[in-house]
């Protein structure tokens, strides 16, 4: 059996929450054989003893720590370790707990663009706000879900739709939603996907060689003797001979 260290493919981001809302770290991890994981708060073992209604687990390698309700104590440096034979890799992100709101705000807006059929596109917004705002993407005011043609990413602040293979029909008006308790942004862009373009027809070119023009001359200069001056003549002949 293939041995293989943990690696973090989708490591934990750090929190923004709101006191008294909920707060959840994720990461997805593989290793070969499947890692025992363990967390880490301040650098302290981590379980439902030390901090009361946390919510630990791990399944497919992703592992979730979640705390349904923060307090400012809850604030802190928490750590995700995956451990096997093969070696062991460590993901740690803050949780920054405030009493304070703020309305989502885009740091970067959604950009129009035009793209050849085929071509792969992806969207892009960064967005801020506490809490942690819920984002969207439309297509002409229709909620896209993330699937295997248009999935949806985040990375941080960073919100993306990914399009693996743009066609004419995807062209449209897309939008960004951010919401939170205290707000609502969006930011709209037009996305035009340009179909392939017709080859034209070339007209087809009869080229006639110099020895078939020579030949057509011969057959137009030759005039055939029909079979009736054809019998005076000979009627001629034979008189002169008489």
């Amino acid at each position: 059996m293939t041995t293989q260290a943990p690696t973090f493919t989708q490591p934990l981001q750090s929190v923004v929450a709101l006191e008294g809302s909920a707060a959840t770290f994720e990461a997805q991890v593989s290793g070969s054989p499947v890692p025992e994981v363990s967390w880490f708060r301040d650098g302290q073992v981590l379980s439902a003893a030390a901090l009361p209604g946390v919510q630990i687990s791990f399944s497919d390698g992703r592992a979730v720590l979640r705390i349904p309700a923060v307090t400012a104590a809850h604030s802190g440096r928490f750590s995700v370790r995956a451990t096997n034979g093969a070696g062991q890799a460590t993901s740690t992100a803050e949780l920054l707990v405030t009493a304070e709101t703020a309305p989502p705000n885009f740091l970067q807006r959604l950009q129009s663009s035009t793209v050849r059929q085929g071509s792969q596109v992806r969207l892009d917004v960064r967005v801020t706000g506490i809490p942690e705002p819920v984002v969207k993407f439309y297509r002409e005011g229709a909620e896209i879900q993330s699937s295997a043609d248009f999935r949806i990413l985040q990375d941080g602040d960073l919100y993306s739709l990914l399009i693996a293979e743009a066609f004419p029909e995807d062209s449209g008006t897309y939008s960004v939603t951010a919401t939170n308790s205290s707000g609502r942004a969006t930011s709209t862009a037009e996305l035009l996907v340009q179909g392939e373009e017709a080859v034209p027809t070339k007209k087809t070119k009869t080229i006639v060689s110099t020895s078939q023009m020579a030949t057509s001359q011969t057959r137009k200069q030759h005039v055939p003797v029909s079979s009736r001056n054809f019998y005076f003549y000979q009627l001629y002949i034979q008189l002169l001979l008489g």
